[in-house]
């Protein structure tokens, strides 16, 4: 089953692409479109959908948020067939220089991203203001979001997901990710366009909020530990069973269990 949906947000528009080979699509992704600029590309399975958008909406440059497959799985090939530069952060470039490796399930639900040369991101003047890049490492490394300071837009990725975040992938970092918040929570911005549930009003507050929730996680987890219990014991006693669908999905490279490792490590 695929899903191709358009959103309108003012002068944003998001596209919202989803695809299984059984039944609906547990996740959708976005990418979003404005003054010419794609920020990120979506996943491979739904190349032919992001191609007819693009022939209608041609853009002239690809920023990119992070390297994860849902999210520069077209980068280069929408790059050779729009000759426009992509632009992202220097990780970002060091992972897509080259072939990288994906798992069976990543394979299944998003699709292998094609390599492609990517320039260093830096501030960018649109028709809509001025768009900078943060970078705001946590959910990867190399993970970046860009703020259109002049109209208070916010282009973040996977920062969000969620006010409450259910499950970590096994190479996420907790502590950044806190980090990463804190920084971009000093800026001013209304508008959340994040890249699987956006949130055109108040995005500032659903960033708090996430916030507030790994850092009471962090306590949580912190607090059995210095009470003498085992890492597996502190999984046991805070697990609410939300992750079992993905956990399963993926062999375990995303579960709850990540998030109580990754808590920690600090």
């Amino acid at each position: 089953m695929k899903i191709c949906k358009t959103h309108h947000f003012g002068p944003v528009t998001g596209y919202e692409l989803g695809f299984s080979p059984i039944g609906r699509p547990l996740m959708t992704v976005f990418f979003y479109h404005v003054d010419g600029l794609i920020i990120d590309t979506g996943q491979r399975h739904m190349r032919q959908a992001v191609f007819d958008i693009l022939d209608r909406h041609r853009p002239d440059r690809i920023l990119l948020t992070h390297h994860h497959e849902d999210h520069s799985g077209n980068a280069g090939a929408v790059r050779s067939r729009y000759e426009v530069d992509v632009m992202g952060h220097s990780l970002t470039a060091q992972k897509l220089a080259g072939p990288f490796k994906i798992r069976a399930y990543q394979h299944l639900v998003w699709g292998k991203s094609d390599p492609a040369p990517v320039l260093p991101a830096a501030e960018i003047r649109t028709r809509s203001g001025r768009l900078i890049p943060i970078h705001t490492p946590g959910h990867s490394r190399d993970h970046t979001v860009y703020l259109n300071t002049d109209q208070g837009w916010l282009f973040s990725g996977d920062l969000y997901l969620g006010d409450r975040i259910k499950y970590f992938l096994a190479d996420e970092n907790i502590h950044d990710q806190i980090v990463s918040l804190k920084t971009i929570l000093d800026h001013d911005f209304d508008a959340l366009f994040c890249c699987h549930h956006p949130s055109v009003k108040n995005g500032k507050a659903r960033l708090e909020k996430k916030l507030a929730f790994l850092q009471d996680f962090c306590g949580a987890v912190h607090h059995l530990r210095q009470k003498g219990m085992a890492e597996s014991d502190i999984i046991r006693q805070l697990d609410r069973h939300q992750d079992r669908l993905v956990k399963w999905v993926t062999l375990g490279n995303a579960c709850f269990a990540n998030m109580v490792r990754s808590a920690l490590k600090n």
